[in-house]
């Protein structure tokens, strides 16, 4: 390999890609959960103005890319960058930023703090390497924003509805805005009642929303964890490893056992869906799930 090549994948580590043009990088910056100061966005701005050619590029994953930077201003542009608070991003074979919705925190319909979940996973993982690039992705409910399923590790809020039969006005809404079709109303001799079909429900939180009279109300909440989705040359959407998991613990456990086995038995350039695709779901999710 050339001393060219050598640098090249050194600067790749640090989000720094060579482009087309001779001697010309694109920047890659680093924003957790999308997440930017007005503060930060000036710097860029100038750094933009200054080192490129005064305009930036908003990748699909939440960052922002400064492209047209010459190599001999790179390690300049980096510190006015670093100044800020703004780090470089990642390429190559190794954990990216991680993506996140705003969650419940401002969304109505988001059930799970999604931006404190992609803090801790960043802590954790960004930039550690891995057999090819690695994804991650925190929703907050099932309208699946940042497209959990899509990615190599993806996290969606998840609730499961309990039906209080005292609080029911016998409307129907439920039955009529469940997007599965999970939800049917019942006649007994004790009268009627609503039940769930749990194969087909996905857990999101519109009957738990919408219901005029508060019947359906949240049992329980906590995330539903996805692996191995990509896209790409080879798409692949991410098969479910537990449709919910309670606490941020066993989440976390779960991720890094799932982010583990992959490093153990992935191949060179082989995404973590193609690995399991290979080896078979079923022995994965064994692995995984089987010393819980």
């Amino acid at each position: 390999m050339s001393g060219h090549e050598l640098d090249s994948a050194a600067l790749g580590k640090v989000g720094m890609m060579r482009q087309k043009q001779p001697d010309m990088y694109v920047m890659r910056l680093k924003a957790v959960a999308g997440d930017l100061t007005a503060d930060q966005l000036a710097c860029v701005a100038v750094v933009a103005r200054k080192y490129g050619r005064g305009f930036v590029h908003l990748s699909t994953r939440q960052g922002i890319e400064i492209h047209y930077v010459h190599k001999d201003n790179l390690e300049t542009a980096r510190l006015e960058l670093l100044e800020a608070g703004i780090e470089m991003g990642a390429c190559g074979p190794r954990v990216r930023v991680i993506v996140a919705c705003p969650g419940d925190d401002s969304c109505r319909w988001g059930n799970i703090d999604t931006k404190k979940i992609a803090r801790e996973l960043d802590a954790r993982y960004f930039k550690q390497e891995a057999p090819s690039k690695f994804k991650l992705a925190v929703t907050g409910c099932s309208h699946n924003c940042t497209k959990a399923n899509e990615n190599d590790i993806g996290i969606r809020g998840a609730i499961e509805p309990k039906w209080e039969a005292s609080d029911c006005n016998d409307c129907g809404l439920c039955v009529s805005l469940c997007p599965l079709h999970s939800i049917s109303r019942v006649d007994s001799d004790e009268g009627f009642s609503y039940e769930i079909d749990w194969e087909s429900c996905i857990n999101c939180s519109i009957c738990t929303s919408l219901c005029p009279s508060g019947s359906w109300a949240i049992g329980r909440i906590g995330y539903t964890l996805f692996i191995g989705g990509t896209m790409g040359k080879i798409p692949r959407l991410a098969s479910v490893l537990k449709q919910l998991v309670e606490t941020e613990e066993e989440l976390y456990l779960l991720i890094d056992k799932a982010f583990g086995y992959y490093c153990a038995n992935g191949r060179k350039k082989e995404r973590f869906g193609h690995m399991i695709d290979r080896i078979g779901l079923d022995t994965v999710k064994e692995a995984i799930l089987g010393t819980e």
